[in-house]
């Protein structure tokens, strides 16, 4: 892919994340997020032409004036976008599929000192909600969704949710837009209050079994 089309891309990909955006001149000046991206390519391209300290300097003049931490070493799909992107960090040995989402705040960071695969491997389509917390080598399958403010330690399946900390699996069945997301956080589910509303259920059920059986309770 020429440079002018990945350029293209980038932009179009912007459109189809964020219903704010409202023209190109806006996208091209006005998104951090985006700026990311392209200076992270470069700095990606340096470090793999073994130019890893010009790659590190180049990422680190990025995260100057973006806020946000991208590894020359990471490797990241096509149509990948930051929203807003205020304190992201992506590790060193990070892969990222394509058409792939985060919010501002996000970790995916590593657990080991050692020079091993130490990052988060994100599957296409995969959303990350603000501020989750992902740690250590685990998988997050395709078109898996990760709730804002989860810490997530473990390998998630395909085209589940996780929330909570520590970040519980649920699998979700509903139909969802991963490209062009439709994410809505607050609506998000919590396994802990289902739990108690399933108790909560039964009780009242045994209740009035009780009252029916008895008269009383």
């Amino acid at each position: 892919m020429s440079l002018f089309a990945r350029l293209k891309e980038d932009i179009n990909t912007v459109f189809r994340e964020d219903p704010a955006a409202r023209s190109i001149v806006e996208v091209v000046l006005c998104y951090p997020g985006l700026h990311a991206i392209w200076w992270y390519r470069l700095a990606n391209w340096l470090w793999r032409c073994d130019l890893k300290t010009w790659g590190r300097i180049i990422s680190h003049t990025g995260r100057f004036f973006t806020g946000i931490e991208i590894h020359p070493g990471a490797k990241i799909g096509r149509r990948f976008f930051i929203d807003h992107g205020m304190g992201v960090v992506i590790g060193e040995t990070t892969e990222i599929g394509d058409d792939c989402l985060i919010y501002q705040g996000v970790v995916l960071g590593g657990v080991s000192h050692e020079k091993i695969k130490r990052h988060p491997t994100l599957g296409n389509g995969v959303v990350v909600g603000a501020g989750a917390i992902l740690l250590g080598p685990i998988n997050v399958g395709d078109g898996a969704r990760v709730g804002a403010g989860s810490v997530v330690v473990g390998d998630v399946p395909a085209d589940s949710t996780v929330v909570g900390v520590p970040g519980r699996v649920i699998r979700d069945l509903t139909p969802k837009k991963v490209s062009g997301v439709e994410l809505d956080h607050n609506k998000l589910p919590d396994p802990v209050i289902e739990v108690l509303h399933r108790l909560e259920k039964r009780i009242e059920e045994l209740e009035a079994a009780h009252i029916k059986k008895h008269g009383c309770i």
